[in-house]
């Protein structure tokens, strides 16, 4: 067992297999107790793996130590949003769509446009949303996807955007009812009531208190201008 800290939680965990080994390298940690705790017997991800025959037994242990922790951190405040964030002059925008959409690239250009020293990915896949000292953060993660972008820091959430594809480039402010069904589709929903009553007392207030944009772009230089001029904080 290993002991991580993610997004300000302890988390003692099993893993063994190359992708999670490498991605929570920098998350390594020292505790004497663990908020959460992930053992995914060896012979559960063989099971696994049988039934999901098109993904190997590193790929499954990866995408289930990441629902685990899913499921741990609502106790906490929490949530991991698909999407990817880019962290710039100490503001986290997250930008959430489909896979394939395009939205790491969209944020790659962000660093093109800006230099990766002042945007920096702070999660390429699934970023923590939590409310921690009476503040709404977003932290980086071990589960980023296949591009192996994270980076073990907490930064305040600037806004959220969900991007889509366009010939043309727009970007338009959302209420959170229009944000609710987008986001639904963009995160685990527990099944258990407890666990989902908790979720929505979480997304209630990052839902009311943080900026929701629906973005239509073309992978341009002109729609990160439109984007990052529009959502900035500092404008």
């Amino acid at each position: 067992m290993k002991k991580l800290k993610v997004a300000d939680i302890n988390v003692l965990i099993k893993y063994d297999h190359p992708t999670l080994t490498k991605q929570a390298q920098a998350y390594l940690s020292d505790f004497d107790k663990e908020n959460i705790r992930i053992n995914i017997p060896d012979e559960e991800l063989d099971r696994l793996q049988r039934e999901n025959p098109h993904l190997s037994v590193d790929d499954v242990e990866y995408i289930f130590t990441g629902a685990a922790f899913y499921e741990g951190i609502i106790n906490y405040n929490g949530f991991l949003l698909h999407s990817s964030g880019v962290c710039v002059d100490g503001w986290a925008y997250l930008f959430s769509a489909d896979s394939g959409t395009g939205k790491s690239t969209h944020t790659a250009l962000w660093q093109k446009y800006l230099g990766a020293d002042r945007a920096r990915i702070i999660n390429d896949d699934k970023p923590a949303i939590r409310i921690a000292d009476g503040q709404i953060y977003v932290y980086g993660t071990p589960w980023s996807g296949k591009t192996d972008q994270n980076i073990n820091m907490r930064m305040p959430l600037g806004a959220i955007v969900f991007l889509e594809r366009s010939t043309e480039n727009f970007i338009r402010p959302i209420t959170a009812q229009e944000a609710i069904p987008k986001l639904f589709q963009q995160t685990l929903r527990p099944h258990d009531s407890a666990q989902m009553n908790k979720l929505l007392d979480v997304l209630d207030r990052v839902l009311s208190e943080t900026p929701l944009y629906r973005l239509g772009c073309d992978m341009s230089k002109e729609a990160v201008e439109l984007s990052f001029n529009t959502i900035r904080k500092d404008k």
